[in-house]
Order: C-alpha cells, then structure tokens, then sequence
C-alpha cells in the first residue's frame, strides 16, 4: 500500500527500513511502502500543512528542539510523537491518544495500547514516558489556545 494518511485509528507508525513501514491501527495493520518519515509527511500533507511545518510550530509551542511530537491533524488532536530520530528508518511514531501504558518486563519495553496490543520498543520506559509527556504538554498548550482564541 501507498499513500497511507494517519488517521483517528492508527495507533502507531513503525519503520521497518528506508522503503517500508508498518502501520498498527486499533482494528488493522498494514504494510506501506515508504518510511516511517514518509508516512509522517504524507499525513501533515494530507491534512494540509507540511512535516516541516507541523515540526517547526511543535518547536515555537515547546520550546524544544529534538524529538518533538507532531500534530498531524488538530481538531481530531491527532499528536503523534517520535521515540527515535524522525529521520531513523527505524524510527517508531506513536499515537498518545491510543497509549494504556508503558513497561518493561524482563528487559524488554512495551506498548500497550487501550485496546489491548501491545507493541515492543527499542528504548527505555523512560524515553517513551518522556515523549508522552511533551506530546501531552503539545496537546494541553494547544487547547488552550484554541480556548483564547474562542473567547
């Protein structure tokens, strides 16, 4: 498959190499052909904005420079984050709408999502907790700009 758009299902977003990406959603999976980065940019262009774009207003709002969750599409507060280099062909994207939790079990780091999968990550619990909460900064700071702006 090409031309794969995250969307309110898709629960992560998983490089495989520079030409190929698997995609978990809550009910399906998929195997794309493109990377993981390619996927990303697709979706902010889909949405109607550009990769670099959503990266640089993520910078502006955080204040951060590396990692920095995305938001693909704001009024379904589609934020996805990176737990690796965006630029990693291995670089995993994970949805914080869909993340249950975070741990390790016998060295080894999961992901469990809340409708009950799991994925394996290659980082520590703490990486990925860390990236939850940026993302969830992201998220929090947004909606309360959007509550000004409403006002």
């Amino acid at each position: 498959m090409e031309n794969y758009e995250v969307n309110e299902d898709t629960a992560a977003v998983m490089g495989v190499n520079k030409n190929a990406t698997r995609v978990i959603e809550t009910e399906n999976k998929y195997f794309i052909n493109d990377s993981a980065y390619e996927v990303m940019d697709y979706s902010c262009r889909y949405f109607g904005s550009s990769y670099t774009g959503r990266v640089d207003g993520s910078k502006k709002i955080l204040g951060a420079n590396y990692k920095v969750p995305v938001i693909v599409e704001e009024s379904s507060d589609l934020i996805f984050f990176p737990i690796a280099s965006p630029e990693d062909k291995h670089c995993v994207w994970l949805s914080l709408k869909w993340i249950k939790d975070v741990y390790e079990k016998n060295g080894t780091t999961y992901v469990e999502f809340k409708n009950g999968k799991r994925i394996i990550c290659k980082c520590s619990v703490a990486s990925i907790k860390n990236q939850i909460m940026r993302a969830s900064r992201l998220n929090t700071l947004l909606n309360e700009r959007k509550k000004v702006k409403n006002s």
